[in-house]
């Protein structure tokens, strides 16, 4: 009798430990059900990112989350991963953000029995193998010191942006972390930040498209799992004040100068601030629009380069997407204006029409007919933001993180038809100013930058073809433009120590 109640005692215990505890509360999922939809998508909010990298491992959660969905799993290697995922036209990636950890696929319903324990393994039985970690970081590294150095000025130009503006804060690394935080990673760190983060309590389960509630069930008792616990909260990150002009020139052999400028905003999503922002943010600088103020400027009247644009949020991998990025959800937002490269001889010029541009619309606001037309442009514009099933799901989830009841989708087009000018006016001289920002440029001779843009030496411009006189006479004003900057707020940096620690 004692043996078996012993025995009864151990069977009691085991499922707490070995077999997860509770299932994952249902009512903690964001659910996006479209009847008609042949496919699930799923994406899976681990509330986890980039600040909460431990200092001297930046980097660590980005390769963590790459060893999820870029890795073995203990049923199966990596090659066998690929293998079966391929004749289900599926899989399924992560996407690390400073804030969010997604892990996301989407799959056909005729597939789900074969996908889905694909996708869970991932997710809760991870390998962890010491040769998948070498290539993610092998990867990583090449990203960080060869792609981001040498190959991408644009991207490289951010990078540096961002890192200045949050120095010294949790967001003060960019997601893929510094070249020397991610040659310390080891395969502990990795899964001792997994059993950390990676819990019951930090996941937020979305699912979209034609599933049932089975597998809302199913998915909620397989989460549980997970590793119990509730990781330490990270304050949000308050950046240091910005006063005048601060500038990091990169030093580097380009042909080309690329430029990122901005400064931390305190406006978040789903406000009614924000929305007016929008609108005056895409009348300067739209991403990818042609129609935009500074599009037009430095694009369409002088030819200097492919485009130029404006963001209120953090807008990752911008050179390469078309419409705004769902789940890199943010506490702290940023306002940036990129100038991609434009000819180096063609920089200093570049930067002076950028901001005189910007400084009149602080100084002076939208017009009415600017902001017409712009707020018209804009409700019928966002409806073309999330075409898909997996889209819409991911602005689902950030409407989650920001606290929007409702939908943040809706509710854009809802104010397209309520904000006022003076509103968007009012949110300009609250939000915006001129005179303190950090600028990051990567540009050749970078003494000899700096050494113009603190003399404020006038910055002519040639043309290889006739402009027409409206345009040079702007140029004149254009390249006396005063953008006062002292010797000490500027920094020059040669290109192989960015990103290094």
């Amino acid at each position: 009798m004692k043996a078996m109640l012993a025995l009864c005692l151990v069977l009691f215990l085991i499922p707490a430990a070995m077999m997860g505890g509770q299932p994952v509360d249902t009512r903690a999922f964001v659910q996006l059900p479209v009847k008609n939809d042949p496919t699930i998508a799923f994406r899976l909010w681990f509330k986890v990112g980039s600040q909460n990298d431990p200092k001297g491992k930046e980097g660590l959660a980005s390769l963590t989350g790459q060893m999820l969905a870029d890795a073995s799993t203990t049923h199966n290697t990596y090659a066998q991963v690929i293998d079966r995922l391929y004749p289900l036209a599926a899989g399924y990636t992560a996407s690390v953000s400073t804030e969010m950890t997604i892990i996301s696929g989407r799959v056909h319903k005729d597939n789900l029995a074969a996908y889905y324990p694909l996708l869970m393994d991932a997710v809760l039985a991870p390998a962890f193998l010491q040769e998948d970690l070498d290539r993610i970081k092998s990867q990583a590294l090449n990203n960080l010191e060869t792609t981001l150095r040498y190959a991408s000025d644009e991207e490289l130009g951010k990078a540096v942006l961002y890192n200045e503006v949050y120095a010294g804060t949790p967001y003060g690394h960019i997601v893929a972390g510094t070249v020397e935080g991610v040659k310390s990673i080891t395969l502990d760190d990795v899964k001792a930040f997994y059993k950390t983060h990676y819990t019951r309590e930090n996941v937020v389960p979305g699912i979209g498209g034609g599933f049932d509630q089975e597998l809302i069930d199913r998915l909620a008792r397989d989460l549980s799992a997970l590793p119990a616990g509730s990781p330490a909260a990270v304050p949000v990150a308050e950046p240091r004040t910005i006063e005048g002009f601060r500038v990091t020139i990169v030093d580097k052999d380009a042909p080309a100068t690329a430029i990122s400028m901005g400064f931390p905003m305190n406006v978040l999503r789903g406000s009614r601030e924000w929305y007016a922002l929008a609108i005056a943010n895409s009348w300067l600088g739209e991403h990818r629009n042609a129609s935009s103020h500074l599009y037009q400027v430095i694009r369409e009247e002088r030819g200097l380069n492919y485009g130029d644009y404006s963001y209120i949020e953090h807008f990752p991998r911008g050179g390469f997407a078309q419409m705004p990025p769902q789940n890199a959800a943010r506490r702290k937002q940023i306002f940036e204006i990129w100038i991609r490269p434009v000819p180096r001889e063609a920089g200093y010029f570049a930067l002076r029409a950028a901001l005189r541009e910007f400084n009149h619309l602080v100084e002076h606001g939208l017009s009415e007919s600017e902001f017409a037309l712009t707020r018209s442009f804009l409700r019928n514009y966002v409806l073309h933001y999330a075409p898909t099933t997996m889209q819409r799901l991911g602005y689902a989830l950030d409407d989650r993180f920001y606290g929007i009841n409702g939908s943040h989708l809706e509710t854009f087009r809802k104010m397209m038809g309520e904000i006022t000018r003076d509103e968007v006016n009012a949110s300009i001289r609250k939000h915006w100013q001129f005179g303190n920002m950090h600028i990051a440029v990567i540009t050749r001779n970078g003494a000899g930058f700096r050494d113009a843009l603190v003399a404020g030496t006038p910055s002519p411009i040639t043309y290889k073809t006739a402009k027409p006189e409206s345009v040079l006479n702007v140029d004149k004003q254009i390249e006396v433009f005063p953008v006062p900057v002292k010797r000490e707020n500027v920094k020059v940096v040669p290109v192989g120590e960015v990103l290094q620690r």
